[in-house]
């Protein structure tokens, strides 16, 4: 099982709005996520806007994959784009960078 951390920037304008979006995600892009092997995913997000956010999958290249494919997840980053900072012309979930995982208790 690989466990993925990755972080993005939320603009400080629009904090509030995103909380609320995630406090009642599309019930089509949970089974699309869950049917694409993301498992165990989290977000959590400080007030200055840094979005920190981890899963664990069998191959998150495959699950990244997985979720392009799905008409869902295309609607979904299209209306999620405008909460993020320094994009750079991709949507959130091709921005997600992971990070280098240095120690785990287990």
């Amino acid at each position: 099982m690989q466990r993925v951390c990755f972080l993005l920037k939320v603009r400080a304008d629009r904090l509030a709005e995103y909380r609320e979006r995630h406090a009642a995600v599309w019930p089509e892009m949970l089974r699309a996520l869950s049917g694409s092997g993301w498992r165990n995913y989290s977000l959590f997000l400080r007030e200055d806007g840094l979005l920190v956010g981890y899963l664990e999958t069998e191959d998150f290249a495959a699950a990244r994959a997985a979720m392009a494919a799905t008409d869902v997840n295309a609607r979904w980053q299209a209306e999620m784009a405008g909460f993020f900072e320094a994009l750079d012309g991709e949507r959130p979930d091709e921005a997600m960078r992971p990070l280098t995982e240095v120690f785990h208790l287990d």
